[in-house]
């Protein structure tokens, strides 16, 4: 009987009649919440973690030490629509024994504390949300690394996972500024910041003053990221909501393409452009009203509104039950136009306004055929998609041992044909990418060989908000001021600077009585810069 024993165990396992898990091909993350408690939705609770990875070819069993991390960390299950899943997405930070962070590579991402395992009930293919970072690195930007891993939780296979950069600032992720909670003024006030639109509670955002012109009734949100609602003091909270707003003022107004008085001046346009084209795409039904980010550097380092990094694409690259253009089946239907639909939260329309703008469709236009050509051509993408399906062929049997859902429609509401297998969902994913870029090529808006007018504006990046004020006005440029000067209408000078601010100053106009004012601006460079300034 001992003898046959063994044969019994393997004749066993090779029917999946025992849930023994014996390693895997690709990394493997091993999680042992301290207790063996079951790890909750919030807060952090202490466990440990270890990475074992031996490279291509290896072996990485549940037993081997950690040779990629082997220590503390702090974790909880993370996510609204996709924590209610069988398979739960994880957020951990890794920590020193004393509980404070630790700064680690993981799997040769950059060296930091907060990571997220995403899971991948929502998304077969494994590969929505690293194909969407993958593509918007390539365009030149960041957007959270990836590495694809199994995970064992309490001694428990749990599947595919995708190890990602949690969103934050950092010189290796957004790399915006450190703003600390004594920068107040100056230039120092002007950056860095990360916002979002996202669901939201009554202390973390607060309400655009342009809701949509189709849904006049609802609000806007913008949520405080970086820094968190609970350290932003309220002359940075001043500083950004007065910045937002008056993009959006000089968005919505009737000179919103003048380059120095218009969008152009608050935002990257280049970001916005790649993320318009990555979003639609992708036919993304979040990339407007949900995990949408925004980040702003410095008035020194630039200064102005970029657009991004992308986050939670497992809604994406598929048709779905939700808005009508979602479940268009032959490729149509624009992201941007979500408002069309009673959705929630509500998005900004910068979008519908932007592409208003010959310059700015033109500019998409251009870049969308020029990455056409590389990036985004069918065969680049599908390289990719070839080469990561390849690598978790062995991994994806485990996972849909443990997950049996092929063939079944869980997580989004897709239409149509649900494949009984990986392949079958690879092939439906790629075709699905044909569909779309086929439709984009003959839709995009704008025109290739268009005028552009001119690419950058021939003078100083300059801005003066809010206008009309009130009590404090924001004076900024790409090039350091000299000096600021504020006449009133009969001339008389009513202010001056005393201590010009580098890129940036802050102006106190409680004291001026209401009216039209002219304020001069003295670069450094030698150009003046003059603007009616209306005080309330």
């Amino acid at each position: 009987m001992k003898a046959i024993y063994p044969f019994l165990l393997l004749l066993l396992l090779s029917f999946g009649l025992l849930a023994q898990f014996a390693g895997s091909d690709i990394p493997l993350v091993v999680i042992e919440p301290n207790g063996g408690f079951p790890i909750p939705d919030e807060p952090k609770i202490k466990a440990t973690m270890k990475i074992i990875d031996h490279g291509q070819g290896g072996w990485n069993a549940p037993s081997d030490p950690g040779n990629i991390y082997s220590g503390e960390i702090g974790i909880e299950i993370r996510g609204a629509y996709s924590a209610s899943l069988p398979q739960k997405p994880y957020g951990f930070e890794t920590r020193n024994p004393d509980g404070s962070n630790l700064n680690v590579s993981l799997l040769g991402l950059p060296a930091e504390n907060d990571w997220i395992l995403l899971a991948n009930y929502n998304d077969k293919s494994f590969l929505r949300n690293a194909l969407a970072g993958h593509l918007f690195r390539r365009m030149g930007h960041y957007a959270p690394r990836t590495r694809h891993c199994e995970v064992l939780v309490n001694g428990d296979y749990q599947g595919i996972y995708v190890l990602t950069e949690k969103i934050k600032r950092d010189n290796n992720r957004v790399d915006i500024a450190k703003l600390e909670t004594t920068e107040n003024t100056g230039d120092e006030l002007t950056g860095g910041y990360i916002i979002k639109t996202d669901y939201y509670g009554a202390e973390d955002s607060w309400v655009s003053n342009f809701p949509p012109a189709t849904r006049p009734e609802k609000r806007v949100h913008h949520v405080y990221v970086y820094p968190d609602p609970y350290d932003i003091t309220e002359a940075q909270k001043d500083y950004i909501q007065s910045y937002m707003n008056s993009f959006e003022e000089a968005l919505h107004g009737p000179d919103f393409t003048d380059w120095a008085t218009g969008y152009k001046a608050y935002i990257d346009v280049n970001s916005f452009r790649d993320y318009f084209i990555l979003s639609e795409l992708t036919r993304n039904v979040d990339a407007y009203k949900k995990s949408r980010f925004l980040y702003k550097d410095k008035e020194s380092k630039g200064g102005r509104l970029h657009s991004g990094p992308p986050w939670d694409y497992d809604w994406a690259w598929k048709d779905i039950w939700d808005c009508y253009m979602f479940a268009n089946t032959d490729g149509s239907g624009w992201a941007y136009q979500v408002n069309d639909c009673d959705v929630w939260p509500t998005p900004p329309v910068y979008m519908t306004r932007l592409l208003q703008d010959e310059y700015f469709a033109n500019k998409i236009k251009r870049r969308y055929v020029d990455l056409r050509k590389g990036p985004l051509s069918n065969g680049s993408i599908f390289f990719y998609i070839d080469s990561v399906s390849t690598y978790l062929s062995e991994a994806q049997k485990r996972h849909y041992d443990k997950w049996d859902i092929l063939g079944e429609n869980v997580g989004a509401p897709e239409v149509g044909y649900i494949p009984t297998n990986f392949a079958g969902e690879m092939s439906k994913f790629k075709n699905w990418i044909s569909t779309r870029l086929a439709w984009l090529d003959a839709n995009m808006p704008g025109d290739e060989n268009g005028p552009l007018q001119i690419d950058e504006y021939p003078g100083a990046l300059f801005r003066m908000f809010p206008n009309p004020a009130s009590e404090l006005v924001y004076i900024e440029s790409d090039t350091p001021i000299e000096d600021v000067e504020i006449y009133s209408i009969s001339g008389r000078k009513v202010y001056q600077n005393p201590s010009p601010s580098g890129y940036s100053v802050v102006v106190d106009i409680q004291d001026l009585p209401s009216g039209l004012y002219l304020v001069k601006i003295a670069l450094q460079s030698g150009e003046v810069i003059s603007q009616k300034l209306v005080v309330r």
